[in-house]
């Protein structure tokens, strides 16, 4: 007998925790990753709970203080994507049994580093020991103009899909720290690694984007997954050129020597970088406000009635390898 299929994460969510948030509108139902609570009469504060493990989102033998920025830089990531200035965060620490002081002396080090850097302090939290391994989990709180925040439902059919920076250098970034992509010379893997350790969410664009965007997620579980996600949410299909996808050097050299790598590029996720509906009549705007947050973006792809997700090279439908990164 066959054994019965498990659920994924979001059927795991839309299943038994969306039930839990119905009646509170700023959960919208779970189906993004922010939450939008009203906060005063000017302003509402913008949610986000991440949890990094090590072995699964980091490397074990990652620096502490490379550690402690991704874990508050993949919340910053979303806090930019719901259009919100950093406020303050919450820790929750689970340390393995081993722990030593001065892995966590460093730990603290990078926090304050971060907190400086985003303008973001630390409220409260948790410290437990765990016989599993290292967990962090940060909630952080950022503060965005009432009912102006951006999420993932929103875009209409017409607007383009744009996305800042570059894609696919953190998916192809862990597989340069796990010794692959030999191909590529010694700088250009460091170039990569560098990526995928060290996210930079976009905090400067994502505020920048009211009155311009009508959807924004940030690029977590891969470019064609995340794209999907807006979709969904805004009941659209969204259809991607994968020809406009814009690669840094070290990316366009990895796919070069091996274009099977596009599957990591378009699916593999850890980019943190922010993905846009935008009406075609606001172009000028995003780019006037991208080059004022110093961040490039580029259009990539449209929104249209239906649904799914639809990957083109050269205006030519093409199979998509790879969608996401998927936990479960």
């Amino acid at each position: 007998m066959a054994r019965p299929k498990r659920v994924g994460e979001f059927e795991l969510i839309a299943r038994y925790f969306a039930p839990l948030a119905r009646g509170f509108r700023g959960a919208d139902g779970l189906r993004s990753d922010n939450a939008f609570l009203a906060a005063d009469a000017r302003h509402d504060l913008v949610v986000k709970t991440d949890t990094i493990v090590a072995g699964v989102h980091f490397l074990a033998d990652d620096m502490p203080q490379r550690v402690a920025s991704k874990a508050l830089r993949v919340c910053l990531s979303d806090l930019a994507a719901g259009g919100s200035t950093p406020f303050v965060y919450q820790l929750s620490l689970a340390l393995p049994s081993n722990w030593k002081e001065t892995w966590v002396s460093g730990f603290a080090k990078g926090l304050a580093a971060d907190q400086r850097r985003y303008g973001i302090v630390l409220c409260g939290g948790d410290t437990v020991v765990t016989p599993g391994p290292l967990t962090i989990t940060i909630t952080a709180f950022g503060r965005v103009a009432r009912g102006k925040g951006l999420s993932r439902g929103g875009a209409r059919a017409g607007d383009e899909l744009w996305v800042s920076g570059t894609i696919g250098d953190g998916a192809l970034g862990l597989l340069a720290a796990k010794g692959g992509l030999r191909d590529l010379t010694a700088r250009q893997r460091a170039s990569l690694e560098d990526r995928y350790r060290l996210p930079r969410p976009r905090s400067t664009l994502g505020p920048r984007l009211l009155g311009i965007a009508t959807a924004s997620a940030d690029v977590s579980d891969g470019l064609l997954a995340d794209a999907a996600h807006i979709g969904q949410a805004s009941g659209l299909a969204v259809t991607i050129e994968r020809d406009d996808v814009p690669l840094s050097a070290a990316g366009r050299e990895a796919v070069a020597a091996n274009p099977r790598l596009w599957a990591n590029v378009l699916g593999g996720g850890d980019d943190y970088e922010l993905l846009m509906a935008v009406p075609a009549r606001k172009t000028t705007a995003l780019e006037v406000v991208a080059r004022a947050a110093g961040v490039k973006v580029t259009r990539i792809g449209r929104f249209a009635r239906g649904d799914d997700v639809r990957l083109t090279a050269g205006g030519a439908s093409v199979a998509a390898p790879r969608k996401g990164y998927v936990h479960f």
